[in-house]
């Protein structure tokens, strides 16, 4: 069994140099926690930055640090500071942070950054494939390291990948601004499992795929040439015993300043009510519109003056970066200004802090606080309301939690707020103070009999276990095998082994990839000279068959003197000879179904309809994918109540509707072909469900082929039209 390799911008200890000796320390945080039932035991590896740029490590304690990382299970990417400055500070703080917390205002497209994002990216990657064998299983997390799943995938093609996005993933409207929006996702689509905080990250990603690159989604897979990547949520928990059991050891221990102070404001006004906040100072957490709200709060219920105090912590973050910089003199003058305006002799609203606190002084705020106030603008989970919850051993306590945070999504209990209203949060400020202690408690139990159930260390291990159930090799809905190397050259065998052969070729997405305008999509000379090999050779029949009109086929192949059939099988063309129809149909119904698609077509941009002799087909692959899938629904349920009984039927291909003459289709036309001599070798290939006709109507003996990778009817699979051709090329 392989190793499990973990990646992350950080490594999960710290770098301590001190009298030229170094120290590691384990760090403490979500991550590092949650990750510590994965990274145990000798087969794990951690990799990650140190924390030291190049020009901050002594080159003679380079292996000293490499030793001590390995002691703790790590080894390191080594970065300089300019790498630093344009990878961390610059595209993934700059660029990333502010566009998928939906701040496109503050959101940074700049070049210089996105080359350093991607060769710091490439550095990660490449300690990845050094560190790791075929068989291991990686865990990349976080939108540091959105591009390294697929540059690991390039070079070890046989590891299982996943990876994990700790911050939302925003909306195609917001995410499609992104210059470089295809690389990210095309980056991310190396993985074969993408873990998201809760189901609205996950649907943004699949609109995104969907929309941006024109994947097909299923649900939560996305297909991707022989690959099926899933997709899907795993909501982050806290290590719900380790704070459980500080706050019982709480009243144990002897007490802190920050304890005594809390404790002494409590017995001098024992009526007054203490909100707690507690965040990262980020503009993505709503601070400054929290103070303003509390503003708005007092001044709605004055009653509540020298009665309640907001105890504001904010933790230094980013300092450096203006934005941050601007928040900080916003938030110190909004304090300011409310202080000086509203306290008394006796009473100050608001108590700041802007610093980091240890874990004990964190305890003693949670367990002190009669209500935590976190209402961020947008945040990808927000644990520090788990974390509250989890303080509160008598179960009281009131959570007021904004319905932006990801946590949101399973805390239903709390009371949640439009961060951005400023009178529901007056209101629901109100609520909290006056409600009953049994309605606390009856919301808390709920609460945190789900954390404890669902902690860090469940979700570190639901991913890890989604990610070794998954198998790219097959899917219960495919039965096809997948045309490996030594399938290839059996059935080349097979081939030179036959005397007498017939083949059956579809075209568009097949012989050739799909254009935005069909008729653009013409062959190229490579397979030309492919099909006049093969069609050249001695006991073998060759048919082009497609969907196409006869004069399309016609101008591209009938000087070739190919053997075509076209139109599902309407009309056939051998030696170079003009088209004949090989089924008698009737196009009288074509005036009545005409208009209807015409109509579809107006209210479909992007859309169009190809008429051909005895059929039209309405083409939609140039629409929005979600908006052109619920257009061919209605479509199809307009065609069939209109059709009812006549002699007509509709195919569903590859982003195309067509109807046509019920008694005609590839299979017929194959099967008739094959009646008109004896042959000991039948092939057929062809990519959609117009394919499937072909591939039931032939003998058990044939060998059908089907492109990508999806429910078929053929025995066999290829990835895409590179591979076809290299297929073909085993007949030359």
């Amino acid at each position: 069994m392989g190793k499990t390799i973990i990646i992350s911008n950080r490594l999960p200890v710290q770098l301590q140099i001190s009298n030229g000796k170094i120290n590691a320390v384990p760090s403490v945080g979500g991550l590092a926690t949650g990750m510590k039932s994965v990274h145990s035991g000798g087969e794990s590896l951690w990799i990650g930055w140190s924390g030291l740029t190049d020009e901050e490590t002594p080159p003679e304690l380079e292996q000293d640090i490499d030793a001590a990382l390995a002691e703790h299970g790590c080894a390191k990417v080594t970065l300089n500071a300019t790498e630093v400055d344009g990878f961390y500070f610059g595209f993934s703080n700059r660029t990333i942070w502010p566009l998928f917390h939906y701040f496109m205002e503050y959101s940074e497209f700049e070049l210089d950054f996105w080359e350093t994002y991607k060769a710091v990216n490439q550095k990660f990657a490449d300690a990845i494939i050094e560190k790791s064998e075929d068989g291991d299983i990686i865990w990349v997390h976080d939108y540091q390291l959105l591009l390294v799943p697929q540059m690991v995938r390039e070079k070890r093609p046989k590891t299982s990948i996943g990876f994990f996005l700790h911050i939302p993933f925003p909306s195609y409207e917001i995410f499609r601004t992104l210059p470089w929006r295809e690389e990210v996702l095309e980056g991310l689509l190396g993985a074969d499992l993408i873990g998201f905080h809760t189901y609205d990250y996950e649907r943004h990603f699949l609109s995104a795929v969907r929309r941006i690159l024109g994947l097909e989604v299923n649900f939560n897979d996305v297909f991707v040439d022989n690959r099926v990547i899933k997709v899907d949520s795993f909501p982050m928990g806290i290590d719900y015993k380790k704070f459980r059991k500080a706050a019982l050891d709480h009243d144990k221990n002897k007490k802190s300043d920050l304890q005594e102070r809390l404790d002494s404001h409590k017995a001098s006004a024992p009526d007054t009510k203490l909100i707690l906040s507690i965040d990262r100072l980020d503009y993505s957490k709503g601070i400054a519109k929290r103070i303003n709200a509390f503003e708005y709060f007092l001044n709605k219920y004055p009653e509540y003056k020298e009665k309640v105090r907001l105890i504001i912590l904010a933790v230094p973050s980013r300092s450096n970066v203006p934005q941050y910089q601007l928040l900080k003199k916003e938030i110190d003058e909004l304090v300011g200004r409310i202080n000086g305006e509203l306290s008394t002799v006796n009473w100050t609203p608001i108590w700041y802090f802007y610093r980091s606190l240890p874990f004990k002084s964190l305890i003693d705020l949670y367990t002190s606080s009669d209500i935590a106030w976190l209402t961020p603008l947008r945040d990808g989970m927000n644990l520090v309301a788990k974390e509250y919850i989890a303080t509160r051993t008598d179960k009281t306590g009131v959570l007021i939690l904004s319905e932006m945070a990801g946590s949101a999504y399973e805390m239903n209990e709390s009371l949640l707020i439009n961060p951005n209203n400023f009178e529901q949060q007056a209101d629901t400020l109100n609520q909290a103070i006056n409600m009953p202690k049994e309605e606390q408690i009856s919301r808390n139990t709920f609460l945190q009999n789900r954390l404890e159930r669902y902690n860090v260390e469940v979700w570190a291990n639901e991913f890890m276990k989604a990610l070794k159930d998954k198998s790219n090799v097959a899917l219960n809905t495919v039965v096809a095998k997948k045309v490996t190397d030594g399938i290839l050259q059996e059935m080349g065998k097979k081939y030179r082994a036959a005397k007498n052969r017939l083949l059956f070729l579809d075209y568009d997405g097949t012989l050739a990839g799909f254009h935005k305008d069909p008729q653009k999509a013409s062959p190229d000379g490579e397979l030309y000279e492919l099909l006049d090999k093969i069609s050249a050779q001695e006991n073998t029949t060759l048919f082009l068959i497609s969907g196409r009109d006869k004069q399309t086929f016609g101008r591209w192949f009938l000087p070739k003197k190919y053997n075509m059939i076209v139109e599902h099988g309407v009309w056939i063309s051998k030696n170079g000879e003009e088209f004949k129809m090989l089924e008698k149909v009737k196009g009288e119904w074509m005036e009545k179904i005409r208009p209807v698609l015409e109509s579809f077509v107006d209210r479909t941009p992007g859309s169009f309809v190809e008429e051909k002799n005895y059929s039209l087909a309405w083409h939609y692959r140039n629409t929005d994918p979600d908006f052109g899938d619920k257009r061919a629904s209605e479509l199809n349920t307009v065609l069939r109540s209109l059709i009812g009984n006549d002699d007509i039927s509709v195919l569903n291909g590859n982003k195309v509707m067509e109807v046509k003459s019920s008694n005609v289709n590839k299979g017929r036309a194959a099967i008739r072909m094959l009646s008109e001599n004896d042959y000991d070798f039948v092939f057929a290939i062809g990519d959609d469900w117009t394919d499937e006709y072909m591939f039931q109507e032939l003998p058990d003996s044939t060998l059908t082929v089907k492109v990508g990778f999806q429910k078929t009817h053929a025995k066999y699979y290829v990835e895409n039209t590179k591979r076809v051709r290299e297929l073909l090329k085993q007949f030359e």
